[in-house]
């Protein structure tokens, strides 16, 4: 082949299979990417208890409007305003548990968070809200310190203390943060979980997250996208 079309032909040719090798190449690489975000199953799954085994339910069903669901509070943000559920009508939210003088897990979380946070930062649909797993300590100035140091958007990103008793409750009896299947705890045993929890706009848990792992935060972006066209 090479004799017959001479060096400056063969040259060429072997030029444009390459643009043709690379081109596909570059097609299968962007053909992968859409199958990774678009090929997922109809619907988020639902939770309703500590295992977190997956309920495929359909959205507006009977069966869906009779599902577990986050109950009301009364929470008190790092603007010193009053948090409760009609602060996420109609929204679609990320919660997790922290508190501010936290040395080991928190930081990360908090940044990994914040990412959250700019993926969605113009889309009125998406709030976060973050719970003091110390409210004694954590006091509204506390947390606002916390939101300033940290890139919160006030409004965008809840900080909340309260009542102990009542944020525990909500972590272990309803949002099903921890790990530990079977194990009974009373108030007195520290709540503390890296977990991140997909809430909708029914109030209904969708998803669950390791809040330190970056494939995990690139699967709850996702997984936000998928609520907001299911929604």
């Amino acid at each position: 082949m090479k004799l017959l079309l001479g060096k400056k032909n063969y040259r060429i040719v072997l030029l444009f299979l390459l643009v043709i090798a690379l081109g596909c190449k570059k097609q299968f690489k962007k053909e992968n990417i859409e199958v990774l975000e678009t090929s997922r199953i109809e619907y988020l799954p639902y939770y309703n208890e500590e295992s977190f085994t997956p309920n495929w339910i359909t959205p507006s069903s009977k069966e869906e409007k009779a599902f577990h669901k986050i109950p009301d509070f009364k929470l008190i943000n790092q603007l010193g305003d009053t948090i409760t559920q009609k602060t996420f009508d109609n929204k679609i939210y990320i919660t997790d548990f922290f508190f501010a003088s936290c040395p080991g897990i928190c930081p990360k979380m908090t940044k990994n968070m914040f990412k959250i946070q700019e993926a969605f930062k113009t889309d009125s649909e998406v709030l976060l809200l973050s719970h003091s797993v110390t409210p004694s300590v954590d006091s509204v100035s506390v947390l606002k310190d916390y939101a300033r140091n940290n890139g919160v958007i006030d409004g965008k990103w809840h900080l909340v203390t309260g009542d102990k008793a009542e944020i525990y409750s909500l972590g272990r009896d309803f949002y099903f943060i921890e790990n530990d299947l079977g194990e009974q705890k009373s108030i007195d045993d520290f709540l503390h979980t890296e977990n991140f929890l997909l809430i909708d706009k029914n109030k209904h848990i969708r998803g669950i997250y390791n809040g330190l792992n970056n494939a995990s935060m690139a699967q709850l972006i996702i997984d936000i996208k998928a609520l907001k066209e299911e929604n």
